[in-house]
């Protein structure tokens, strides 16, 4: 059960009909599950995004299997046949380019964007973060959380920017912290709550309603200076 923290009712902001919908390629290296939580909300109209492309780097990722059985297009390019980060990413770039996505979301991508990759599309691209940041950036968040004694724990979405796990905040989903429970069956609990707020913070998006702007995340044209945070039981 989920409990929103949020600031108030706010006012709704639409974009033109004729924009609409907007298109979203979700960029993944492994199983895919918050791409599966992407797919079956928008099988149900639960969220405005055309699902327009999944890449991977890894051939063999089944989130690619996930995507063709819901027949979404596939593309895959082996990072390991490129020299470095950037060139990379620019050929990653030519082929989503190809599809015109309006948005990127990184869904399990174990890559570390290189600066041109973001400065490309700059605003437009969103990740998450299996921590309640600024808090625990980086890798094994869950173990480190249990291992210093927290009480809260959860994930957080957030437009990319060049500082790793740095972009501007947008939503928060925050759980307590079960006495004696181990890092995995955290995690197990975490990813609940990703498949729940990812979806619903590029349904923000696709309305129009959420922005990259000046830097810093906009929400129904009210600056965010903290993230939508919604407590799950």
């Amino acid at each position: 059960m989920a409990y929103r923290l949020g600031r108030g009712r706010r006012r709704r902001r639409s974009i033109p009909l004729s924009d609409l919908p907007r298109k979203a390629a979700v960029l993944i290296s492994g199983s895919g599950s918050n791409l599966q939580s992407f797919i079956d909300k928008s099988a149900c109209g639960d969220i405005d995004l055309d699902l327009c492309v999944v890449f991977s780097n890894k051939p063999d990722a089944y989130g690619l299997t996930r995507a063709r059985e819901a027949g979404i297009p596939v593309e895959c390019l082996k990072h390991g046949d490129y020299p470095d980060r950037e060139s990379f990413d620019r050929a990653v770039a030519a082929v989503l380019d190809r599809y015109s996505p309006d948005l990127i979301v990184l869904a399990g991508f174990m890559r570390i964007l290189s600066p041109w990759f973001v400065q490309h599309y700059a605003g437009h691209i969103l990740n998450i973060h299996p921590a309640l940041l600024p808090a625990y950036p980086g890798l094994d968040t869950h173990q480190r959380v249990l291992d210093a004694g927290e009480k809260w724990h959860g994930s957080t979405v957030h437009f990319v920017t060049e500082e790793l796990d740095g972009g501007p905040r947008i939503l928060q989903g925050r759980l307590a912290v079960n006495p004696g429970e181990s890092a995995k069956e955290l995690c197990r609990r975490v990813q609940a709550v990703e498949h729940q707020i990812y979806p619903e913070a590029a349904h923000w998006f696709g309305q129009g309603r959420l922005e990259f702007r000046d830097g810093a995340a906009w929400l129904d044209g009210g600056l965010l200076k903290d993230p939508v945070v919604t407590q799950y039981s």
